[in-house]
């Protein structure tokens, strides 16, 4: 039972890390895992006899969960964008609540608000940015490399969704779809990605956290708000009566799931 436990955990973390608006690293925290993670990660090496038995079924349940849900969101995207769009924004907004407890856990200086409003203002301008000089970002390997980098990211920097980069990008869909069907052209470039970030930022990750937590995590929130705001289909909900009702029921299914996952969490740490 312990053994299935941890691959359902890590099942969860891989679901986590994919899904929009859920964070694997969150739940790593959640499942009291996130230290050993990042212990490994810093030096796996050192730390591989000791580690390994621990993560092993866990890592095969990332796995497990990973690419068990990237076909059907592949799918979701493809035939239902704005619905599916809004479910993952209702998912995100639903999560905002539990991460931002989460960033005040050791508490919250000035520095954090600043953090917050900076990180917000510069996604902004970013995002901002690309529109207004109308910049096309068309999938090749290298941008695949920085789909894997934000994966990373996304487990070892707790807050931190992948997607609610890549979505305002439109690097999200053809990723996700990749995943889902194996495809090798996406998956290679994405691993080196992934790897390579692991290898040279997890021990400053790690280290960013445990010196600067409150600061470091209140800056992904700034830049999870600011992305989320930037992938609403805002045209959808003017198209017909149908299509604003039926946005507005994906937001709000979205954000009670949320809510629901994290009462769910809470009451999983206590216990």
């Amino acid at each position: 039972m312990k053994l299935l436990m941890k691959i359902v955990q890590g099942a969860l973390i891989g679901l986590g890390a994919v899904l929009p608006g859920i964070s694997g690293g969150v739940l790593c925290v959640v499942f009291g895992i996130y230290k050993t993670i990042m212990e490994f990660l810093a030096d796996p090496i050192r730390n591989f006899k000791t580690h390994v038995p621990k993560l092993l079924p866990i890592f095969v349940g990332i796995v497990i969960g990973f690419l068990g849900v990237a076909n059907l969101l592949a799918i979701l995207l493809e035939r239902y964008p704005a619905p599916s769009v809004c479910l993952f924004v209702g998912l995100i907004g639903g999560m905002l609540p539990s991460l931002f407890r989460e960033a005040g856990e050791q508490g919250r200086s000035k520095a954090s608000y600043v953090s917050l409003c900076v990180a917000t203002g510069l996604t902004f301008a970013l995002l901002i940015s690309l529109q207004v000089f109308s910049v096309s970002i068309t999938p090749n390997f290298v941008w695949y490399i920085f789909c894997g980098v934000c994966l990373a990211l996304s487990v070892i920097a707790p807050g931190m969704s992948f997607s609610t980069l890549l979505m305002p990008l439109g690097l999200y869909e053809p990723f996700v779809a990749g995943i889902g069907r194996l495809d090798f052209a996406i998956l290679i470039p994405a691993g080196i990605g992934a790897l390579a970030t692991v290898i040279l930022l997890s021990k400053a990750v790690n280290m960013l956290f445990e010196k600067h937590y409150s600061v470091a995590f209140h800056a992904i929130i700034g830049i999870v708000i600011a992305a989320t705001v930037m992938i609403v289909p805002y045209s959808s909900f003017v198209e017909s009566v149908g299509s604003l009702v039926i946005n507005v029921i994906c937001l709000a299914v979205g954000v009670i799931a949320a809510l629901c996952l994290d009462k769910f969490n809470q009451k999983f740490s206590v216990e």
